[in-house]
């Protein structure tokens, strides 16, 4: 598999376990094991776990980066991760991305004052992979009411990032009824996006329909025709690159950081077709 290969040679640690529990059966301790080279004392994770910004400190970005990699609950990384989250939440339960703390290290472009508004990007997300992992803790019933109360407003963002990780916050919460009268409306505000991408888009950034629904399983499968989703698989295994991975569509801060998403790009990439087309 020449994706498997691209992940030997050029990935970090984090997707080659990864790449190992997910197609080679290996134990999913092996991730955890991973993850905890990037925490710090306080509990939450950095370092540029998620590779867009340099920066050791802790950040919520990082910690959801971490809590998607888990595919089994791992208390001892994720309750300490939660009392970080708790501890640098509003009121109200919601996070921001980031803090100003990353203006001192290198950092995409994009990574500028609005990465430090708390929001439904990435408090959705969080709250989401805590339901799936079955994870309990107070900062998690907090950031939920505070979904719910986001969501049931009236007001959803315009941003496809954060009606995705409201997707998976609907995808996770207990409460199926009340997650499914609301999937139109964000399904709406979503394809409104000129940043979705309904139709491939090759070369250029955006959410595809492949973003909200990454496996043949995903509950949201449903909310996009099969032609739709035959069209992005095809672009996606047309969009491999010769040395067996998958490329950015946006500019990393460093050939380093590059390298790190093509790797978490592939990984994706991989299991999204074994999922659809085996």
């Amino acid at each position: 598999m020449a994706g498997a290969r691209f992940l030997a040679r050029e990935g970090r640690l984090l997707e080659r376990r990864l790449f190992a529990v997910h197609f080679q059966g290996a134990a999913p301790g092996s991730v955890a094991d991973v993850l905890r080279g990037y925490r710090n004392d306080d509990g939450g994770f950095g370092h540029g776990l998620e590779p867009d910004k340099r920066c050791p400190a802790s950040l919520p970005v990082d910690v959801e980066v971490a809590v998607q990699s888990l595919t089994v609950a791992d208390p001892a990384l994720l309750g300490p991760a939660c009392d970080f989250l708790s501890g640098v939440a509003t009121a109200s339960g919601a996070v921001p991305l980031a803090f100003p703390v990353i203006e001192g290290f290198p950092r995409a472009a994009h990574w500028t004052e609005w990465t430090y508004e708390p929001g439904l990007n990435p408090t959705a997300g969080l709250a989401g992979h805590l339901y799936r992992l079955g994870f309990e803790h107070p900062w998690r019933e907090a950031a939920a009411g505070y979904c719910w109360d986001a969501i049931e407003s009236g007001a959803l963002p315009d941003e496809v990032h954060a009606l995705s990780e409201v997707f998976v916050f609907l995808a996770h919460v207990p409460d199926r009824a009340r997650a499914a009268a609301h999937v139109p409306a964000v399904l709406e505000r979503l394809t409104a996006s000129p940043m979705f991408q309904a139709t491939p888009a090759p070369g250029e950034y955006g959410l595809t329909p492949l973003h909200i629904a990454p496996a043949a399983d995903s509950p949201w499968r449903r909310l996009f025709d099969e032609a739709q989703i035959d069209a992005h698989l095809d672009a996606l295994a047309a969009a491999r690159l010769p040395d067996g991975g998958w490329p950015v569509t946006w500019e990393p801060p460093s050939e380093a950081a590059r390298l790190e998403w093509r790797g978490v790009v592939t990984l994706q990439a991989l299991r999204t077709l074994r999922s659809y087309r085996g």
